[in-house]
């Protein structure tokens, strides 16, 4: 019987890293490989060919609103294993990440044959972070916290939030998701709740603590 092939999805702006990427990883482990530009390319791709095997997320990726985006995506595919491959290596990022269900943060200066074990070894259904990251070491509280009020939003409040965080109106989201005013109104209430704050600016800003990363 012949093996099933390994899927990937590899989600970055930058043709060169998908590329470079897809080339490092094709090199080692008999894969599929599947590659979008923006979070709403992911979320066609993962319609359309659900369950991969693992996706390799940008956090900076038009869509993605850092944080935001990849809780997004949990909620939606809450099954997919998703590792990060950033330019930024925070380790409050990181840490943050892995809160969120990344199973694994890998920075785009890591070495290609580090890199490939990384995939390996998540693929294998471990986590992986760099060697120099302690997990072990006591974390954020305010950050810890941010993260899980962020958790508890649905699918379509964490849209919702990432809009806010464009700049977008209302009615411009309502628009965008196909939905009323007021239902907009409806979930934008809820997310001030959730988030514990009074208004929309201080639920931006929230968000922002953790998901203004960059790469």
């Amino acid at each position: 019987m012949a093996e099933t092939q390994t899927r990937i999805v590899i989600a970055d702006d930058h043709p060169l890293v998908r590329g470079a990427l897809s080339q490092a990883l094709c090199a080692a482990i008999p894969a599929e490989i599947a590659e979008t530009a923006d979070l709403d390319g992911l979320m066609r791709e993962l319609e359309a060919n659900p369950d991969p095997d693992l996706v390799l997320l940008d956090l900076a990726m038009p869509g993605m609103r850092g944080l935001s985006g990849l809780l997004f995506l949990r909620a939606q595919h809450p099954a997919v294993p998703v590792a990060i491959v950033s330019a930024n290596e925070d380790r409050g990022v990181i840490r943050s990440c892995l809160e969120a269900g990344a199973l694994g943060f890998i920075p785009k200066t890591t070495p290609i044959e580090t890199m490939r074990d990384a995939v390996r070894r998540v693929l294998a259904g471990e986590v992986w972070v760099p060697a120099d990251v302690d997990l072990a070491a006591p974390a954020d509280q305010e950050t810890a916290d941010i993260v899980r009020r962020l958790a508890s939003l649905t699918p379509q409040q964490a849209r919702v939030l990432m809009m806010l965080s464009e700049g977008l109106l209302n009615k411009q989201i309502a628009y965008e998701l196909s939905v009323s005013e007021a239902t907009v109104k409806a979930h934008v209430s809820a997310i001030l709740t959730k988030l514990g704050v009074e208004s929309r600016t201080q639920a931006v800003i929230a968000a922002g603590k953790i998901g203004g990363v960059t790469g």
